[in-house]
């Protein structure tokens, strides 16, 4: 499905509900990175049920434990479109009998994309249709290709607007899971810092704590690229892999377990609790210079 005003065109696949293309118009330029798997057969999944990895690759719901994938199985799932516009589409993805075997609960995921100028909104809703208390963390996950073909990593400035600093942290290499008792302090000089390679050689970077409401992907001499604004998100993940010309700005509630975390679901630091009959309902921007 295609989306477009007189300056974005936005490509939308029913795998995932997941945005797969993001055009400049004005520019004539392609931002949002194409899935080459050479590198990230990706573009902008949807994180849902968990974002992350769980310990041990597992749940623990009501005393029965339930395999996880990372970053859960929205991603891989067919989603219905259930309204449309020039400018704005809503997917929908419900509990089944499939979805029960990993996840018992009953639910609703709207997503919904809609243009703003140069901007493109995305919304998700959770509604909680289970008899009981739905626990979840759900997050996006879009990467920014490069502007120029062969530019790298070191082409490229991150930006926090009136921020000096910032903390994040790691995950375990072996597991994938958060390391919380070691933190490390992103320096910044007028908000901003280079982007290199060794940013990621442990993975992502996680900024816990809503530390940032705004973050922008810039050229070397700052010139502002495409940017995000994640206002009320308690964790944010930037992640890119090696020699790969694009950077994922992901905004999150919620994120992956700690390291040797294996207590209830209902005790996970930072986990949504939803009570029945209730919804979600979290935004952000992607905003294009």
């Amino acid at each position: 499905m295609k989306l477009e005003n007189e300056v974005l065109s936005v490509e939308i696949a029913e795998l995932g509900a997941e945005v797969t293309g993001i055009s400049d118009r004005e520019k004539n330029t392609d931002i949002l990175w194409e899935g080459n798997p050479s590198f990230w057969k990706r573009h902008s999944p949807v994180l849902f049920p968990n974002v992350g990895k769980t310990y041990g690759n597992e749940v623990l719901i009501e005393g029965n434990k339930f395999p996880t994938v990372q970053h859960g199985f929205a991603r891989d799932s067919v989603f219905t479109c259930v309204s449309s516009s020039a400018d704005a589409a809503s997917f929908r993805l419900a509990s089944s009998e499939e979805t029960k075997k990993v996840y018992p609960y009953d639910f609703e995921l709207y997503i919904t994309y809609t243009l703003k100028g140069k901007n493109l909104k995305v919304e998700w809703k959770v509604k909680n249709c289970s008899e009981k208390i739905m626990y979840f963390t759900i997050g996006g996950h879009p990467a920014f290709r490069f502007a120029e073909k062969g530019e790298k990593k070191e082409d490229y400035l991150l930006k926090f607007p009136g921020k000096e600093s910032l903390t994040y942290i790691l995950v375990d290499p072996n597991t994938g899971t958060g390391v919380p008792d070691q933190t490390y302090t992103l320096e910044l000089t007028d908000g901003m810092c280079p982007v290199t390679e060794e940013m990621f050689l442990r993975d992502a970077l996680i900024f816990d704590g809503g530390q940032f409401e705004e973050v922008w992907l810039c050229r070397k001499d700052g010139t502002p690229y495409v940017g995000m604004r994640c206002e009320g998100f308690p964790n944010f993940g930037i992640w890119s892999v090696k020699d790969a010309p694009f950077v994922c700005l992901e905004p999150w509630e919620g994120r992956c377990d700690n390291f040797g975390f294996a207590e209830e679901i209902s005790k996970k630091p930072g986990i949504i609790r939803l009570p029945k009959n209730e919804v979600f309902i979290k935004s952000y921007e992607i905003i294009l210079a």
